[in-house]
């Protein structure tokens, strides 16, 4: 089988395919042949060695895949060769065929894409946990989310506006908020051309956002924490801004606001059961029209570095995806 391959930190251009043996599934795993293999920010971040995460070389990148079940390791009941599944691994799924736990795998409906399913993990996942388990979100709250056309933006502007939310996509040009607005957003804030201190605050009447959800961190972090209203929580989800912002934390007190991590992986790992309920439901929206992760565009293995280039250069709208 074919996989691509991380053999030292660097840049994607530096990534290689090679030809490796089929996996064997080991006691309670399966093999996938994959089908989609979504990339994500962090994946430009794993293969440079500045993630939280650093796999032993060599690893694949691509945290998230779908395909289906081609053999089944001793001790997995209830699933079946041929059975349509998607699976978040970490790492790993950039390649024709991958071994994952039964603990990792979702149902998909005849009705979801590989594409789509394959979307679901990463972005979605982590703002089902941000606006639900972190933030608590109340229909009719205001939530405001940097970096609003990314992947994990839209499915932040999705979920939040099924919840009942009043979203306000904030991103950096008009086209990045119109896809935003596809996608369920209210109002819109260009923080390219307008301070995103004072529109929020207008936007708000002066009263400030209940929730923000950050997936650009840098500059934009302070100006943004100062238009939080009084108990807002502040979601701290990503830096696809580059920096990592030093926060006045005589902010939070004037404010009575929080600051709230949200570390999807961490979240997965200590509470298992709860991240199968969200993902079930994730699915099941997704199957019913609910929920649509937009794939910007799919390319096959071999042009990994045009896929890793659009995210690096910040021009994905939504999930750009793998088809090994």
């Amino acid at each position: 089988m074919k996989a691509l391959l991380c053999e030292h930190h660097g840049p994607a251009e530096e990534l290689v395919i090679r030809d490796l043996s089929d996996p064997q599934p080991g006691p309670g795993e399966v093999v996938i042949a994959v089908k989609a293999a979504a990339l994500n920010f962090f994946d430009t971040l794993i293969i440079k060695g500045r993630y939280q995460s650093k796999p032993a070389f060599p690893f694949s990148p691509s945290a998230e895949c779908a395909g289906t079940i081609a053999a089944l390791g001793e001790g997995v009941t209830g699933w079946q060769i041929g059975e349509r599944v998607a699976a978040w691994l970490g790492f790993g799924a950039a390649r024709e065929k991958v071994a994952a736990p039964v603990e990792a795998l979702v149902r998909v409906p005849d009705r979801l894409d590989d594409a789509q399913a394959a979307s679901l993990f990463v972005t979605y996942g982590t703002a089902m946990h941000g606006l639900i388990q972190r933030a608590h979100l109340k229909a009719g709250e205001t939530l405001a989310i940097l970096g609003a056309s990314g992947g994990a933006g839209l499915a932040a502007v999705e979920i939040g506006a099924l919840l009942g939310a009043h979203v306000v996509a904030c991103a950096s040009s008009p086209d990045k908020l119109a896809l935003a607005r596809e996608h369920g957003a209210q109002e819109e804030v260009d923080y390219a051309q307008n301070d995103i201190r004072a529109a929020l605050k207008k936007l708000t009447d002066g009263r400030g956002v209940d929730v923000l959800y950050d997936t650009v961190g840098g500059e934009l972090a302070e100006p943004a924490l100062r238009s939080m209203a009084w108990e807002g929580r502040y979601l701290v989800v990503g830096f696809a801004g580059g920096e990592i912002p030093k926060i006045p934390l005589n902010l939070l007190l004037l404010k009575g606001c929080d600051l709230r991590g949200v570390f999807w992986g961490e979240f997965v790992a200590r509470e298992p059961a709860a991240h199968r309920r969200n993902m079930e439901r994730l699915v099941e929206w997704a199957a019913g029209g609910h929920i649509r992760a937009h794939v910007h565009a799919t390319f096959p293995l071999e042009r990994w570095t045009e896929a890793y280039a659009l995210i690096g250069d910040r021009k994905a709208k939504g999930k750009i995806v793998l088809t090994p």
